[in-house]
C-alpha cells in the first residue's frame, strides 16, 4: 500500500509537476514507519528537482537576549518563566558585526539578527536601520532580522532599509496555538507575515514540532503555510527547556523527525527548507539523513539559547554528502 501511495506521490511532483493535495499529503503523513525510508528518499528526489543540490547556510546572533513580555511556553526568553536565561541588552555594533563576519567565513549566504522583543519600538527599529547596512559592507552577506510582530509600515521602513528576508515562525496550528501563547494571537503572527511579503523582503516562517500537536495540526500547519507562500520554512523540534511549561515534554524521536521533514518538502516542494533548533538532540547522529530526507538549508553554530554542533561538523557533512553550498532563492 505504501509502495503505490509514493509511486503517486512521486508521479504527481515529478512527472506531473503539481502540488500534492491537502488528502495525499495526509497520507504521506501516515505511511508505515518501514516506509519512511522510502518517504524520506522521495522528499530528497523532489528536492532535488524542485530546489536544486545547493545548500543554503546560516548564521544568527542572539542581538537582544532575554526579558521578553510574550508567553511562548517552549521560550527560555520569556520574562514570565523563571529560567536561566535573564535580560541582556543589545549588543554592540562591533560585535554583531564580528559575529557577521564569522558566518560569512563559513561560507553562509545569510546572517540573523535576532531580538527577544513582541515587536520592535522606534528605538529598536532606528538600530536595526542602521546595523543594517553596517553589517552588509562590512561582513559582505545578505541580512536577516527576526524581531517580533510588525506594522504593516514597519515592515515597509525595514525592507527600504536593506533587510533582506524576515524572519516570524508561525510555530504551530491555529487549533493549536493559544495552548502555546496567550500574549498574542496566530492571527496577529500571520498579519506581519504578509506584511513582510506585502513589503517585498523573502519571509521565513518556521515551525516546532514536538509540543503536544497531532498529526491533523501538523498537518493544518503545513496548509496554513502552503496558502501563505514563505520564502523559507526553518524545521524546528521542540528542546524543552527548564523552567518552561514545555520542560515536561520529551523530544520527538529520530524516525518522527524524518518522517515530518519529508512530508513538510513533499507539501513546500520549492521552499527553503531549514535544519533549525532541536536538531542535535533529535536526531544526533543521524542529521546527514535529514539532509536526504528534503532539507535544503542549515543554521551553523549555536541557537538563541541553546549550544548546535560545531560549524566544522556540518561542514564536514556537507562535503562528505557532496552538497555545494550557496545562495537560494526558492519559490512555491
Amino acid at each position: 500500500m505504501s509502495r503505490r501511495l509514493l509511486a503517486r506521490l512521486g508521479d504527481a511532483l515529478l512527472e506531473e509537476r503539481r502540488a500534492l493535495t491537502a488528502d495525499e499529503l495526509a497520507a504521506a503523513a501516515r505511511v508505515d514507519d518501514a516506509a519512511v525510508p522510502a518517504l524520506a528518499a522521495l522528499a530528497h528526489e523532489v528536492r532535488l528537482a524542485w530546489a536544486g543540490p545547493t545548500v543554503e547556510v546560516e548564521g544568527i546572533v542572539s542581538a537582544k537576549t532575554g526579558g521578553c513580555p510574550e508567553d511562548c511556553h517552549f521560550c527560555s526568553q520569556s520574562s514570565a518563566f523563571d529560567t536561566e536565561v535573564k535580560a541582556t541588552p543589545f549588543l554592540d555594533t562591533d560585535e554583531v558585526v564580528a559575529a557577521a563576519r564569522e558566518t560569512a567565513a563559513l561560507g553562509a549566504t545569510e546572517f540573523c539578527i535576532v531580538l527577544a522583543v513582541r515587536g520592535p519600538d522606534r528605538r529598536i527599529m532606528d538600530r536595526l536601520l542602521e546595523l543594517v547596512p553596517v553589517v552588509r559592507e562590512e561582513a559582505g552577506i545578505q541580512v536577516a532580522v527576526s524581531a517580533g510582530i510588525l506594522t504593516r509600515d514597519q515592515a515597509f521602513e525595514l525592507a527600504r532599509g536593506g533587510v533582506h528576508r524576515y524572519n516570524h515562525n508561525l510555530e504551530t496550528a491555529r487549533s493549536f496555538f493559544e495552548r502555546v501563547v496567550t500574549t498574542h494571537t496566530f492571527d496577529e503572527r500571520l498579519a506581519t507575515c504578509r506584511h513582510v511579503l506585502d513589503a517585498g523582503m523573502e519571509l521565513c516562517s518556521g515551525v516546532l514540532l514536538g509540543m503536544g500537536e497531532s498529526v491533523d495540526q501538523r498537518l493544518e500547519l503545513l496548509e496554513e503555510l502552503r496558502r501563505l507562500g514563505p520564502h523559507e520554512v526553518p524545521v524546528n523540534f521542540l528542546n524543552p527547556r527548564p523552567g518552561t511549561p514545555l520542560a515536561i515534554r520529551r523530544p520527538v524521536g529520530a524516525l518522527e523527525a524524518i518522517r515530518w521533514i519529508a512530508v513538510f518538502r513533499l507539501g513546500l516542494p520549492g521552499v527553503i527548507l531549514r535544519y533549525a533548533g532541536g536538531r542535535e538532540i533529535t536526531l544526533r547522529e543521524l542529521q546527514a539523513l535529514g539532509m536526504t530526507s528534503g532539507i535544503n538549508a542549515l543554521i551553523v553554530g549555536n541557537y538563541l539559547t541553546t549550544l548546535g554542533r560545531s560549524p566544522d561538523e556540518d561542514l564536514t557533512m556537507l562535503a562528505d554528502l557532496r552538497m555545494p553550498i550557496g545562495s537560494l532563492s526558492a519559490a512555491l
